[in-house]
């Protein structure tokens, strides 16, 4: 059964990580409702614990992100970048928020898309929470970061493939 003609499905079927961007910048009002489209995402006990900064091309912080990757061409190509986080006072469950996070974020990158604007979930920067909070000025003991959202305008095509539906149950129904 196929929903081309539903909006939401045409966005998950479509929607592809970016990682080259030009140079035409993302504006202040595409980045507001990237954001607002994260507000959104459902978190357990509406607890809503993400925290947003964005870092744009021309912030200084925007190449000591970049040094905190080893995706620092990504980064320094990107017309701006959305770090999400956890702030540690509002989480409730671990496991639960680092859902919403994933949920918030999933909620960003399908705005971004339907916004033109190119994007890519950067997860590796997370491995180092020192490094990456410090390059931000922000404080271990406070925050959590959970990815950084690079954005721009594409100046390529995203390609993906998917397995098939049923390589990845475990029981048919």
């Amino acid at each position: 059964m196929q929903y081309d003609d539903n909006p939401v499905f045409q966005a998950i079927y479509t929607r592809r990580s970016i990682r080259k961007y030009t140079d035409e910048p993302v504006t202040r009002d595409e980045l507001t409702a990237i954001l607002d489209a994260g507000r959104w995402a459902p978190s357990g006990l509406n607890n809503q614990p993400w925290r947003f900064l964005v870092i744009t091309r021309d912030d200084e912080r925007h190449e000591k992100l970049a040094e905190c990757t080893k995706y620092a061409h990504i980064v320094r190509g990107s017309q701006a970048c959305i770090a999400v986080l956890l702030e540690k006072e509002a989480m409730y469950s671990e496991m639960k928020d680092h859902q919403g996070a994933g949920a918030c974020i999933q909620n960003m990158l399908l705005a971004a898309h339907a916004l033109g604007i190119g994007s890519v979930w950067i997860g590796q920067i997370v491995n180092d929470q020192a490094a990456s909070l410090g390059a931000l000025s922000l404080s271990e003991n406070q925050y959590e970061l959970q990815a950084v959202i690079a954005l721009g305008r594409p100046a390529q095509k995203g390609g993906s493939s998917r397995k098939e539906l049923a390589e990845l149950m475990l029981e048919t129904f």
